[in-house]
């Protein structure tokens, strides 16, 4: 078998057995990530793992989210396509990926210059050229193209931004890690006019976003 075969393989296996297995059902977001291939989002040193159900090292202190994470986070936006999705924290770019597959109009942020010029290289070569990329304050948003149908936070938060909060469409989505520094819970956020619809997920435990509206380093 050679290379390409056995990290489709790789891919396969992890799909059913870390994604379906446990708990994913959208069958949109199942074969998005089964598209998507994740050892071309990892350092060299980490590709044997990379499609081992867990979170690895990108540079910068950050981290790729661990497959199932990734998942569950994409199927707790419940995209039917064509939704403006604000991605915050682009990192390696892999769920960024995963979000195009989905079918949704993506723009991302990220604070870490040098990660987003990698996950450009990695979006061109893979034939991607349908995002936009910034670098900035992602816990402020992106309030010159708002608004958005859903944003997605993939670095943890003390609270909710008020400031992304406001850049929803009415029914909008937020979705991301929320509570103390070393220890969060996923949360839905469905805003409405008159009152939102928050909603645990699962415990959790993703590395900050820093910014003005989030962790102060």
């Amino acid at each position: 078998m050679n290379s390409e075969a056995k990290q489709s393989e790789q891919r396969r296996i992890m799909v059913r057995r870390d994604l379906r297995e446990r708990g994913i059902r959208d069958a949109r977001v199942l074969s998005a990530i089964s598209r998507v291939p994740r050892h071309l989002f990892v350092l060299p040193e980490y590709q044997y793992d990379a499609y081992a159900d867990t979170p690895l090292p990108i540079g910068g202190g950050q981290t790729i989210s661990q497959p199932y994470m990734v998942a569950l986070m994409t199927e707790a936006l419940r995209l039917t396509g064509g939704e403006r999705v604000l991605e915050i924290g682009t990192g390696s770019g892999y769920q960024t990926a995963v979000l195009l597959e989905m079918g949704a109009d993506v723009w991302t942020i990220e604070r870490d210059a040098t990660l987003l010029a990698s996950a450009k290289v990695r979006f061109q070569s893979l034939g991607y050229d349908i995002i936009r990329c910034s670098v900035s304050d992602g816990t402020m948003g992106l309030p010159s193209e708002a608004p958005f149908d859903r944003i997605l936070a993939t670095g943890s938060l003390p609270h909710a931004p008020e400031e992304l909060l406001g850049q929803l469409t009415e029914g909008g989505i937020f979705v991301g890690p929320i509570g103390a520094r070393h220890s969060q819970e996923l949360v839905r956020i469905v805003c409405h006019a008159n009152k939102s619809e928050r909603e645990i997920l699962c415990a959790c435990r993703f590395v900050p976003l820093i910014g003005e509206d989030g962790w102060q380093h």
